[in-house]
């Protein structure tokens, strides 16, 4: 019964990232987080309301808040990574460190005593999450070419008198450096004479573009992705902590945690605005999806807390965090999105994980 709860858990968590996907394909993705996880603050309430929770003692409470903490950090520093550095790295950093991290923690805290087949699952299960979780590899920036000019960096060519660097060719011109070269008369330019050949006027704007700029662009774009990395392990470190904070309520504690959880999921995702520069404003439409989406969660949480009550930690968590292969099913069924290899083999690899796990 633990391991149908925790994929049903997986399910709603994945469906809840594909909505959340959808509005901030036009929204900023943290506008979209904090009314996701406000929508599921309201929506925690109502098992409260029905059960006539009594009240909960603060150890649970604690544990709550700091699943809150753990949420809140990983929604807004995941979002954050995805915009500064490929997705194809980002997410599975996050996805994989969210899951090791707990597995290791019920294993050598906890006493988790995992049988083989399980055991064998869990590790087919986070190689598994990493391809279902990477994307089409964004592509790199394209070289700046100018209407007559050719490449930067084509072997042979003069840039400014540097060997080897951009060559410029206009309409009717000769290249530079080209013994016997006519010189390519064009305004603003700037001349470059090489041993042997004629002058050559080459557009200032080339130069800039490929002799300054070009070089500045990759310097930097190669400097991004580290602290894109370094924002997904914290996103993974925080989603970890959500996972463990929840499997250390215990029963009797009622549903007043799950509140408090998403309580403060809500205040840290509010208290991260100013430096992100995100606006509380989000059309209606836009806000009814993303308040769906918080209701979702809240219940993937909420199957999620269950699932560990009847689960080792270790195996409820594995279960749980292969949610990223249902944005993948999601966008191939409705969008008609076409998955990569690698995604295609990481769901057969999660579907015979969740095979292996269920013979636990």
């Amino acid at each position: 019964m633990g391991e149908l709860l925790a994929v049903a858990s997986a399910l709603c968590f994945g469906t809840t990232h594909f909505l959340s996907g959808l509005v901030s394909r036009h929204r900023h993705g943290v506008t979209v987080a904090a009314c996701a996880q406000a929508g599921g603050t309201v929506i925690s309430l109502v098992p409260v309301l029905l059960t006539q929770g009594a009240n909960a003692p603060p150890a649970a409470l604690g544990w709550g808040a700091l699943s809150g903490l753990g949420t809140g950090m990983g929604v807004a520093c995941l979002y954050w990574s995805m915009n500064q550095g490929p997705m194809s790295v980002v997410v599975p950093v996050s996805d994989v460190t969210a899951v090791g991290l707990p597995v290791l923690a019920g294993i050598a805290l906890l006493g988790d005593r995992p049988s083989l087949p399980a055991l064998t699952g869990i590790a087919l299960g986070l190689p598994a999450l990493w391809l279902v979780s990477r994307g089409e590899p964004r592509p790199t920036a394209a070289r700046a070419e100018t209407p007559g000019a050719t490449r930067a960096g084509t072997p042979g060519a003069t840039r400014a008198g540097t060997p080897g660097a951009t060559r410029a060719e206009t309409p009717g011109a000769a290249r530079a450096g080209t013994p016997g070269a006519t010189r390519a008369g064009m305004s603003a330019g700037t001349r470059v004479s090489t041993p042997g050949a004629t002058s050559a006027e080459i557009p200032t704007t080339t130069l800039t573009a490929t002799s300054v700029a070009a070089p500045a662009e990759r310097a930097q774009g190669a400097d991004r992705p580290r602290p894109a990395v370094v924002m997904a392990l914290v996103a993974g470190v925080g989603l970890a902590l959500h996972f463990f904070a929840l499997a250390r309520i215990p029963a009797s504690a009622g549903w007043w945690p799950v509140v408090v959880s998403r309580a403060v999921s809500v205040a840290v995702i509010l208290a991260l605005f100013p430096a992100t520069g995100a606006s509380l404003r989000l059309p209606r439409r836009a806000a009814a999806v993303a308040a769906v989406a918080g209701a979702l969660g809240t219940l993937a949480t909420i199957l999620y807390l269950l699932a560990t009550r009847q689960e080792l930690l270790s195996v409820a968590v594995v279960l749980s965090a292969l949610y990223p292969a249902v944005p993948v099913l999601l966008a191939l069924t409705f969008l008609r999105e076409r998955i990569t290899r690698p995604q295609a083999v990481g769901l057969l690899g999660a579907g015979l994980a969740i095979g292996l796990i269920a013979l636990n």
